[in-house]
């Protein structure tokens, strides 16, 4: 009965001090009307992206339901049937194959920039100025590099092998970039309290360190996939 009771009276509670929060957020409106400007064009601005983004998927949708047919996801390419089943696969096999080679890589270096590099090395600098050179370069710089290397000087022609690897060196120093950050966010305590519990370097690295910073691993890899995914479909389409 005494439970009861005082979970009826935590309710109120808990509503009041809700009320009371965006009353007195109101009240800091009023006090400072900078703030409530910056609010509002804030919530306007959200809500006019979000009412985009509708927008475009709703005109994407109409315009576009009435031409499919199954002869748009047919095997075979032809000039009169103009199929996009064939590029999706050639899409989606370069996005794996890409992902495949470029991802070990990136990760990898980023562990050993972190966790392995002395600080303050002359290879570190280098290294991190050259990804952030690589960052900058347009993809068309990357097609060409592919076309006269991989391509021409290796005779691998035009195959899935030579666009997933003019790919990786896209994507790699992204992804390498995003999974060094996401491996300096995980607090050093992490690391003490497992070296002070007995855990080696690399016990430490797998365990601890990777699975704290894989959601920002997993962000770069999300955003290698999309660069993947729209220079491949510039390409191909």
């Amino acid at each position: 009965m005494q439970i009861e009771t005082a979970a009826a009276i935590e309710v109120p509670k808990g509503k009041k001090q809700n009320e009371s929060s965006f009353a007195d957020q109101m009240r800091s409106y009023l006090r400072h009307p900078g703030s409530g400007v910056l609010a509002l064009i804030t919530l306007l601005a959200s809500v006019l992206t979000f009412a985009l983004l509708v927008f475009l998927v709703g005109y994407i949708l109409v315009k576009g339901i009435p031409y499919l047919s199954a002869d748009l996801f047919s095997l075979n390419y032809t000039s009169e049937n103009l199929s996009l089943l064939p590029s999706l696969i050639n899409t989606f096999i370069l996005t794996v194959l890409s992902l495949v080679i470029a991802a070990p890589l990136g990760i990898f270096a980023a562990i050993y920039l972190v966790e392995y590099a002395r600080k303050g090395s002359k290879l570190v600098k280098v290294i991190r100025i050259t990804a952030e050179t690589l960052s900058g370069i347009p993809s068309i710089v990357y097609g060409l590099f592919g076309m006269l290397f991989f391509v021409t000087a290796l005779h691998w022609g035009l195959s899935l092998l030579s666009g997933s690897l003019t790919l990786v060196i896209m994507i790699l120093p992204l992804i390498m970039r995003t999974a060094e950050e996401a491996l300096k966010s995980v607090p050093d305590s992490y690391r003490e309290a497992s070296f002070g519990l007995g855990a080696g370097k690399l016990r430490t690295i797998f365990t601890i360190v990777l699975p704290s910073a894989v959601p920002g691993i997993l962000a770069g890899v999300i955003l290698a996939i999309g660069r993947v995914i729209g220079e491949t479909a510039a390409l191909i389409y």
